[in-house]
């Protein structure tokens, strides 16, 4: 790499995917961004703005360095399904994804050091088998549904559940590798 990155998140996901394409960041800085929807903001809308407000908060303490950051919103039809609250609340997700396509999208936000601001939105979409209610109670009982965007994580025992998707599998997971790299190159951040 030509500049130090630091990455803006509280995700261990999105370190291991980067380290996947080779990139280690100089540091990672965990964001204080209140990650409530607005009142009739549109699921695209919040994963841009979450990723932008994630990268702003951070660049704050790295003024000499490029920020990344991104953010995963998972969304059946309009509804936004975050980090669910609690058992009940991650059973009602799974339950409303059941037999059912929903799209994951991703934001994705890089800060220059010169205030170059570079964007990036992924789709991917997602298609669950209908699970039965002894499926759901297992998968609840295992936990994984903890601090998971739509109460899964399509790289654990979920992926069971998922038939098919359509786009970017790193994205499902919390960041979309090769745009990411697209977006790092263009920035001149990468070589190749």
């Amino acid at each position: 790499m030509n500049m130090r990155l630091i990455l803006a998140s509280a995700s261990p996901r999105r370190l291991d995917l980067l380290s996947q394409i080779g990139i280690t960041p100089h540091a990672v800085a965990v964001p204080e961004v209140d990650e409530t929807p607005g009142a009739r903001e549109l699921p695209v809308d919040l994963a841009k703005r979450l990723a932008e407000a994630k990268a702003v908060t951070v660049a704050g303490q790295f003024p000499d360095d490029w920020v990344l950051a991104a953010d995963t919103v998972v969304a059946c039809g309009r509804r936004i399904l975050g980090k669910p609250t609690d058992e009940s609340q991650a059973r009602a997700f799974l339950e409303l994804l059941s037999g059912r396509r929903h799209r994951v999208h991703g934001g994705i936000f890089l800060l220059g050091p010169d205030g170059r601001r570079l964007r990036r939105l992924v789709t991917t979409a997602v298609m669950f088998k209908r699970l039965s209610d002894a499926e759901i109670d297992a998968y609840l009982k295992g936990g994984e549904w903890q601090g998971k965007a739509g109460a899964y994580a399509i790289q654990g025992t979920a992926a069971a559940f998922i038939p098919k998707i359509i786009g970017s599998y790193s994205n499902v997971v919390g960041l979309a590798l090769a745009e990411t790299a697209a977006l790092l190159r263009g920035a001149g951040a990468l070589s190749g």
